[in-house]
């Protein structure tokens, strides 16, 4: 059907009803869809420690475990190979879709990523279950809008809905599903948007509940709210995770391009090391594998000692580095919390020992970090929060969570990290060839006086070649200031106020100096 202009407005008459409608049956499928992909990776990981039992007895058993590994990355190559869109977490292919630089096929999305996310986690892959099931969601979504034969805006609407879907069926997070997908995806909070997005996540989350419990995520109990006189130790802490949120972004890109650069590796050849890894660990150290569910758990107990935390931390540092950057399907999202929950244990076992805090606030701080080291690396600071208060069940960390987040927030800015989708969804245009918009710096006001006699007298503004990446935001005239305007005759003593990028600064400053004090027939190039 085609969408004209007259369609497109009797549309928005009804635009939030329709949205919210829409919305509601985003949630119900995508809500389905979701926990179906949660269902498979709960026997996924079952079945992966049943295996690995037997492994660790059993020599033969081992033997043939490697020898699956070595198939099962096999297969997951031959998927990313037929659809490279289901490579890695998935939320930077949302956000590229969302902003008209990718465009994803949703009918071949949907079983490839479906297929290969087991298969990963299978293998035991250090991977998350969150971004596979936003973008598993976002394509619900716009399999609808497909199937309805929207047009491109809605569709756009639909695919935020999904997304949000997918985050509340996978964590039973729906207000973190919303604030997710407008803070991160969307990036727009208009209320036709808010209530469809929140009807999708609402009912995403019901469904799924339905079948797999109202409980949160995390059942660990955190004991009283840290005392104001202990939050010193909260700045520390989110000082660190500040700088180590920055490390993991840089080292996970640096990671990827180090597979994607290695001569000789293709989709396969890139897998079969995290899943021959996988295999190792797993009559190794089984504790890294997977998601890490059960780490978060452990590390809040309190009862680890601080060697094997840190032990456990560098491990599955590396580990999910190495599975993440092959390209494997599978998300950050949790292993990150993982990570942020042995650096607040670490650091509070560290504390108690030897600087005097009370013990009981250790599984405090495991709580704080993944609220902390999650901001710090994907800079939604509120959907950290809200995330971590839905998991965990815990409204009284409230205050010590906001605080141990806008520390972090603030360290990775200041060393200049950038948010880990953003970057990933840039590194990935690269590798398809695609022009990414670099940083150009902070915005430059610079002033001009323009003097007599010189090539700008008695010339209105739209006559003037001005320079490139240049925006003349004023002209000041005695103690008024006027908007300038393509008709306004800049006259001997105006002062010209121009916004530039700090890249174009310095020629933006020796063009204007030139064309403001030169004489007329110096730079007659200026004018058109």
């Amino acid at each position: 059907m085609k969408k004209d202009t007259t369609h497109t407005i009797r549309r928005a008459e009804h635009f939030k009803t329709i949205l919210t409608g829409e919305g509601f049956l985003v949630g119900l499928i995508a809500g389905l869809v979701v926990l179906l992909y949660r269902v498979l990776l709960e026997y996924a990981g079952r079945a992966m420690n049943v295996i690995l039992g037997y492994a660790r007895e059993n020599p033969a058993a081992a033997g043939a475990w490697f020898v699956l590994l070595v198939l099962m990355a096999c297969i997951v190559g031959k998927l990313v190979k037929w659809e490279p869109m289901i490579s890695g977490s998935g939320i930077p292919q949302v956000e590229g879709e969302m902003t008209g630089k990718l465009e994803q096929v949703w009918w071949r999305v949907l079983p490839a990523k479906f297929l290969g996310g087991f298969l990963s986690l299978l293998a035991g892959l250090s991977l998350g279950r969150e971004g596979p099931s936003i973008q598993i969601g976002a394509m619900t979504g716009k399999a609808v809008s497909k199937v309805l034969d929207r047009g491109k805006t809605e569709e756009k609407y639909l695919l935020t809905c999904g997304a949000s879907a997918g985050l509340a069926a996978a964590f039973h997070a729906p207000l973190a599903g919303v604030m997710f997908s407008l803070e991160e995806i969307h990036k727009n909070f208009s209320v036709s948007v808010l209530v469809s997005v929140m009807t999708a996540s609402i009912t995403a989350d019901y469904v799924s509940s339905q079948f797999l419990g109202f409980h949160s995520v995390f059942q660990f109990d955190i004991g009283a709210e840290i005392q104001p006189r202990y939050y010193w130790h909260i700045l520390i802490l989110g000082v660190i995770l500040g700088l180590l949120g920055a490390f993991y972004n840089k080292m996970t890109l640096w990671v990827q391009n180090l597979y994607y650069k290695a001569k000789g590796l293709n989709e396969t050849s890139r897998l079969l090391i995290p899943f021959l890894l996988a295999g190792v660990l797993g009559l190794l150290v089984p504790q890294v594998l997977g998601s890490g569910h059960d780490l978060i758990e452990t590390a809040a107990g309190g009862e680890m000692l601080l060697g094997t935390l840190l032990g456990l931390l560098i491990l599955k540092f590396v580990f999910s580095l190495i599975s993440f950057g092959s390209g494997a399907p599978g998300g950050i999202f949790f292993p990150l919390l993982v990570l942020g929950a042995l650096i607040g244990g670490s650091y509070g076992t560290f504390a108690a020992q030897y600087m005097g805090l009370d013990p009981s606030y250790i599984s405090n701080f495991v709580l704080l970090a993944m609220a902390g080291y999650f901001t710090a690396i994907v800079r939604a600071p509120i959907t950290g929060i809200i995330l971590i208060f839905e998991m965990t069940g815990q409204v009284s960390q409230m205050l010590s969570m906001s605080l141990i987040s806008i520390t972090a927030y603030l360290v990775a800015s200041w060393v200049k990290s950038e948010p880990i989708y953003e970057s990933l969804l840039n590194s990935l245009l690269r590798r398809r060839g695609q022009k990414v918009t670099e940083k150009t710096g902070e915005k430059i006001l610079q002033e001009f006086v323009v003097c007599y006699n010189s090539p700008l007298q008695g010339k209105m503004i739209q006559q003037v070649q001005w320079p490139r990446n240049c925006l003349i935001v004023a002209v000041k005239r005695n103690e008024a200031e006027l908007i300038p305007r393509g008709r306004t005759i800049l006259m001997a003593g105006d002062i010209i106020v121009t916004m530039t990028d700090e890249m174009e600064a310095p020629a933006v400053y020796d063009y204007m100096e030139k064309a403001c004090t030169e004489k007329v027939n110096k730079t007659d190039e200026i004018i058109h």
